[in-house]
């Protein structure tokens, strides 16, 4: 996936979507919600996502996630970017380290987006 698909993909664009069962999906909204799903698609971005949410006060630091995995710290933020050029993830830098926390409303809008409430 190219980078620049992935900075096409704003909040805005998940979060007007009605859920599938309700209407079908146009081509332009299926194309900007794709990139989200494929980042969440894989096990390790889908278990980072999982635990930054769970972490206390809902943001995690990169150095409380690496002991997580079997995995190298360079991994790890790849993963890490992934989720967070996708929309997924904020991030802020406090002196060496990188806090991430989840963006709440994107995904709510994914949770709508698959549910079938409404239908």
């Amino acid at each position: 996936m190219s980078k620049s698909l992935l900075e096409l993909t704003p909040v805005e664009t998940v979060a007007c979507c009605a859920p599938l069962t309700r209407e079908p999906m146009a081509a332009a909204q299926a194309e900007r919600v794709a990139p989200l799903l494929k980042a969440l698609a894989d096990p390790v971005r889908l278990r980072l996502l999982s635990l930054v949410a769970s972490h206390e006060g809902g943001e995690a630091c990169v150095c409380d996630l690496n002991e997580a995995f079997d995995l190298s710290q360079p991994t790890i933020s790849h993963h890490l970017k992934v989720l967070h050029q996708s929309g997924l993830l904020e991030r802020s830098k406090r002196g060496v380290w990188v806090y991430y926390k989840v963006e709440a409303n994107v995904l709510d809008s994914l949770g709508k987006l698959i549910s079938s409430a409404g239908a």
